[in-house]
């Protein structure tokens, strides 16, 4: 792989921090000595300093706006006031990438003196290469700065380009999707042992169920229903259970879930 010469810095180094960041090194062309993050807590910077080696951490975040390329704001909605005043300038060649849910591009753009700036919601499986990420930029970001965040955020999974009022359903969809997938996972896991599996071959499957289901989606192109068809043969054991969750309301259950989540992102824009 051909080492990038960007220089990517972070804001906050939590967990999705540091998975973006050991994406961006291992599959995104990043030296690991390129990577700079800030954060105040010695735990978190000592833990991203552990995970990536070779980085460099500080407490000061101008120091990470000064040494970067780019810039990752990967700080929760309500700290981005403070971290405004945390930082004295922004080179004018400096993009700056902000992961935090709910703020829009123009309270962005009113925080920080700027146009270069792409909003950006990822999720936490960019840690082994299988993100699902949503982005939008201001109408003044450069066009290389949009592919700039394209090819980091490829490095991680997919990347898909949405207008900035399609980002809340984005955060409700993958940003917090994984969550409801693990829950999934433990369900069928707990069901497996319930039946006699003992319960590593029974998680064991069930992840590879729901990854192999996934794949069967994204390769063949065809609609999960149909897919859905082809297990269910009549009378069989498959459409039995899928009567129980019709029963139990599992799809109205999902599509909640996932409307409530979005509803929250909405909610976090306009705190």
């Amino acid at each position: 792989m051909t080492k990038s010469s960007l220089k990517v810095g972070f804001i906050g180094a939590g967990q999705m921090a540091l998975a973006m960041a050991r994406s961006f090194v291992d599959r995104g062309g990043i030296a690991a000595e390129a990577i700079v993050a800030s954060d105040p807590y010695p735990e978190a910077l000592e833990r991203f300093k552990k995970t990536i080696p070779g980085c460099e951490t500080t407490e000061d975040n101008q120091a990470v706006i000064d040494e970067s390329d780019v810039i990752i704001l990967a700080v929760k909605p309500q700290m981005m006031g403070e971290v405004a005043k945390s930082i004295s300038d922004i080179p004018a060649g400096c993009l700056l990438i902000s992961i935090a849910a709910g703020i829009t591009l123009p309270k962005l753009t009113s925080i920080f003196p700027t146009s270069r700036i792409v909003r950006v919601m990822p999720n936490t499986p960019c840690l082994v290469g299988m993100a699902a990420c949503g982005y939008s930029a201001t109408d003044d970001t450069a066009p290389e700065d949009i592919e700039r965040t394209q090819q980091l955020l490829e490095s991680a999974g997919v990347a898909v380009k949405v207008p900035e009022k399609l980002l809340d359903a984005v955060t409700g969809l993958s940003g917090s999707g994984p969550a409801y997938i693990y829950m999934l996972i433990e369900a069928m896991s707990d069901a497996g042992v319930r039946e006699g599996l003992p319960r590593t071959v029974a998680t064991q499957l069930a992840a590879q169920t729901v990854k192999g289901a996934a794949e069967m989606v994204l390769s063949t192109g065809e609609h999960p229903g149909s897919l859905k068809d082809k297990v269910t043969s009549p009378a069989g054991t498959t459409i039995a259970g899928v009567h129980v969750l019709e029963k139990a309301g599992f799809r109205g259950a999902m599509i909640d879930a996932i409307s409530a989540a979005a509803a929250r992102s909405r909610e976090l824009g306009l705190d």
